[in-house]
């Protein structure tokens, strides 16, 4: 796959599907997790419906550039010092990671683009509509928050999940991440453990990195709360939530919604955290596509 070089010498891997004639879309993976999330199917019917699919590894993640001059933050101190309204100093932040997504959209020539970023991705897709308001065409953001902390937490089950340690031997590896899938599914008949095989069997096969977690945390953490810029925001916003998602709950969606002007909520019935529901892929696969055309 390619890989270009963008802010600060970081290098990212990416991927681009379809015809670059299409409407370019650009897919901004979650915490910790590679392009693969985004999978390959549901990327070709993104292009279907007319899109140049762009995906790619966020740093310290995948094949990209991993930052291990940062260190390995302590993820619990960083959350009570930014409780207690201390100063946090990232590895590197949120915006920074917005300005990689740039630089990528930079590399392949292309002047604006739509933006679909999902949990974490949704962060940073927000952070690029608020400080790079010309690349952005529309933004989607799906599963993901304002970081507003008043927001319901987690629910304990999804908490123990995504704090687990994985385990190093391949199969094991794979048996625990759609464990992990699987309770991001809030119970949901629509979780297809199939495909959380199949997108955790890539992520270990391309690269089995740990150290990253705890960096793009940090860069979570600290940047706390982005409702009173996401009211900044002038790009066509879709906000997609999961009706299911015992990780972000559906009042980060509408809180979301609330704070862009003028963005519009879609709630997916059954769908949980990620991408593994292969069933309800056709119908945000749906709502992408008439957000897009409608905002081209």
């Amino acid at each position: 796959m390619p890989k270009a070089i963008v802010n600060n010498d970081i290098t990212i891997e990416y991927e681009t599907i379809g015809s670059q004639s299409g409407r370019p879309l650009l897919l901004i993976a979650g915490l910790s997790s590679q392009m693969v999330t985004w999978p390959q199917d549901f990327c070709r019917k993104l292009a279907d419906g007319g899109h140049f699919v762009i995906r790619f590894d966020n740093r310290d993640c995948g094949l990209s550039s991993k930052i291990e001059s940062g260190g390995v933050p302590d993820v619990e101190a960083l959350m009570i010092a930014k409780q207690q309204g201390q100063p946090i100093n990232p590895p590197y932040t949120l915006s920074d990671m917005a300005a990689d997504a740039v630089g990528l959209v930079d590399s392949l020539d292309l002047d604006r683009v739509h933006v679909c970023g999902l949990s974490m991705g949704g962060m940073i897709a927000q952070m690029m509509a608020v400080e790079y308001p010309d690349r952005v065409a529309s933004m989607t953001s799906m599963m993901s928050t304002t970081g507003e902390p008043e927001l319901p937490g987690p629910t304990p089950a999804a908490i123990d999940a995504m704090i687990s340690t994985p385990p190093w031997e391949r199969s094991s590896y794979i048996r625990y991440l759609t464990g992990v899938y699987r309770a991001f599914a809030g119970g949901s008949e629509a979780f297809d453990p199939e495909t959380s095989d199949t997108m955790a069997a890539q992520a270990y096969d391309r690269s089995f990195y740990l150290m990253g977690f705890p960096r793009q945390m940090a860069a979570i953490i600290a940047c706390g709360s982005r409702a009173e810029k996401l009211r900044q925001v002038k790009a066509p916003t879709l906000v997609i939530q999961g009706t299911s998602d015992p990780l972000v709950s559906i009042e980060h969606g509408q809180a979301t919604a609330d704070a862009v002007p003028g963005a519009k909520l879609v709630l997916v019935e059954e769908l949980g955290h990620g991408l593994a529901f292969p069933s309800l892929w056709d119908q945000i696969i749906a709502a992408i596509n008439s957000h897009t055309q409608t905002n081209s």
